[in-house]
């Protein structure tokens, strides 16, 4: 029997629900997961590590199956070529879920700080690759329409030639194309407001930085809900979580400050507690190596892996119970359960002789 057509209301009804449902963040029953710290627009190294995982074919395309694929924050700056980063991030979010797999790209800061036009780590190479054959004529528009706006406003610069001449001096060609792309209508603003800054898949939490205590009860509906409305509105940002040293996007007291700090380990116990997870998985602060924190529970996994830092080839995989670390394409057993970490990194070191900071740190776990 033919189906009755659905009324236009109600159509409007669903698309109004479907626009306005929260992104999903949290996942079961996964039994791949390849968690990447901060790639900070180094695409090479991007996809020589999701090769090396076998996640994409020769030609760039999604080959990972079912593997859920984690992108800790900050893909973009400092780094040459962030725009081809987020260009094929974004293909492979859109190929993975006909495979059975997903693409998780979640908000770091220098993410939010792009939608909110803090361009201080914007590299020459990505400002490069903004440019148009028109940046010249647009950057001089914006700097005229700028200059209309504060004179109708009542507050002209003393000096208006002084103020053009001034604001094209540094404002870089590329600038207002970069502005419109990470708007609310852009390529990748658009899309990057849409993700996620904490994820939940089986029993571990992903987030770029870290909980505070300031947000130790806050649910990942919370988080997700309030890093975004701070994107969408400046007005929303005075004390709020995009910007603050607290904030999931900035805080790295789970990473750098000493495990014996007062309270510190009955605040992780805490947020694990309210996220009902085992381990928390964060980027945003650069180790040695891939380590575990508090047993197992903090496990770090910026590396530095960008050509801006240095830093070793090296990724986390998750596959049912069991943690391993991929560096230099060797794989090595993870101390998920804080056990067995000398081993753990005398390994990683002799596959990475040269890491100086690594060979500090192990001195320390030996002693």
């Amino acid at each position: 029997m033919r189906q009755p057509l659905l009324k236009p209301r109600f159509l409007l009804l669903l698309l109004f629900l479907a626009a306005c449902a929260p992104a999903q963040d949290t996942f079961a029953g996964v039994q791949r997961i390849v968690a990447i710290g901060d790639i900070h627009g180094d695409y090479d190294r991007l996809v020589d590590l999701l090769r090396t995982a076998k996640l994409i074919d020769k030609q760039n395309a999604w080959a990972g199956g079912a593997t859920h694929l984690v992108l800790d924050g900050d893909m973009v700056d400092r780094g040459p070529a962030s725009r081809k980063v987020l260009d094929l991030v974004m293909a492979l979010e859109a190929q993975a879920p006909s495979a059975g797999g997903a693409v998780h790209p979640l908000i770091g800061n220098h993410e939010a700080m792009d939608i909110i036009g803090d361009l201080r780590y914007v590299s020459k190479e990505d400002w490069e690759s903004y440019r148009s054959p028109g940046s010249q004529k647009l950057l001089e528009a914006a700097a005229k329409s700028i200059l209309d706006a504060l004179t109708e406003r009542g507050t002209p610069p003393p000096d208006a030639e002084a103020f053009l001449k001034d604001f094209l001096s540094q404002h870089p060609l590329g600038w207002v194309e970069q502005r419109l792309l990470f708007g609310p209508n852009g390529k990748y603003g658009k899309w990057l407001r849409q993700q996620n800054a904490i994820i939940k898949i089986d029993d571990s939490i992903f987030m770029h930085a870290g909980i505070s205590p300031k947000y130790a009860d806050s649910t990942r509906d919370e988080i997700n809900r309030r890093v975004r409305e701070e994107l969408d509105d400046p007005a929303k940002r005075a004390d709020g979580m995009i910007t603050t040293d607290e904030g999931p996007l900035w805080y790295r007291d789970l990473v750098t400050a000493p495990e014996d700090q007062a309270g510190l380990a009955a605040h992780v116990d805490q947020v694990l507690k309210t996220q009902q997870a085992q381990h928390m998985i964060v980027g945003h602060s650069v180790g040695p190596a891939i380590l575990p924190r508090f047993g197992g529970k903090v496990i770090a996994i910026d590396v530095g892996l960008s050509v801006y830092f240095k830093g070793p080839p090296e990724f986390l995989v998750i596959e049912g119970p069991r943690f391993f670390v991929i560096c230099r394409s060797h794989r090595l057993d993870f101390p998920a359960n804080g056990r067995g970490v000398p081993q753990y990194l005398r390994a990683v070191a002799a596959i990475d002789p040269g890491n100086s900071a690594l060979q500090q740190l192990l001195q320390l776990n030996t002693r």
